[in-house]
């Protein structure tokens, strides 16, 4: 994966709540199993009318929003448990979801695609939509070391949970097995001392 460690960058709002991985990425698209692709169909039947024009009104389709950070109003990716929901966000182009609350198996499906989910509160939220709409071209900083995101310049920032295991996996580009194999020399060294202490505590049973 991807290493993740700051990112400052635009952002488009998604003023819904309750959005569902039904909505992010509709079951008629989940036939294939392979990654690719999914980001054409992210918000399908928002972005899109039934006859497959773009829906201007759509945020995703307004042009003077741009970024790869997606603020979108509280209780993001309910439903469904489906991975599908993170392959198409992270394909897409996105790389931080902020929203007020997350549903856990979305949390875990993005985390584990190097998608950053920043759980903030209500209040940030607020002021983070208020500043997106009134000046598009505001940015927002993601700090995943410090784990804080701010509005440069308008003395707004908050600080954000993560699992550390994640943190280490994100900041490094890890996957489970990466991270793994980045234990290798550890996990040798406690096996060799744990052979030494059996060793030498079966002799002293002969003694």
């Amino acid at each position: 994966m991807e290493k993740f460690i700051t990112l400052k960058d635009t952002a488009i709002p998604l003023v819904i709540e309750n959005i569902d991985t039904d909505q992010i990425i509709p079951a008629r698209f989940l036939k294939s199993t392979d990654k690719e692709g999914f980001g054409e169909n992210l918000f399908r039947d928002w972005r899109f009318d039934k006859n497959g024009n773009p829906n201007e009104e759509f945020s995703l389709n307004d042009k003077k929003y741009t970024g790869s950070i997606l603020v979108a109003g509280d209780n993001f990716g309910c439903g469904s448990s489906r991975e599908h929901a993170a392959w198409a966000l992270k394909a897409f182009g996105f790389k931080v979801i902020v929203s007020s609350y997350f549903a856990d198996i979305f949390k875990g499906n993005a985390l584990n695609n190097g998608l950053l989910p920043v759980q903030v509160s209500k209040e940030f939220l607020d002021s983070l939509f208020q500043s997106i709409l009134e000046n598009p071209k505001s940015e927002l900083s993601i700090d995943l070391g410090n784990q804080k995101i701010e509005i440069p310049g308008k003395n707004l920032s908050e600080k954000f949970e993560i699992d550390p295991y994640k943190k280490t996996c994100m900041i490094n580009g890890y996957d489970d097995i990466d991270f793994l194999i980045s234990r290798k020399k550890a996990i040798k060294n406690f096996e060799e001392k744990q052979l030494e202490f059996l060793k030498e505590h079966s002799e002293e049973n002969f003694v």
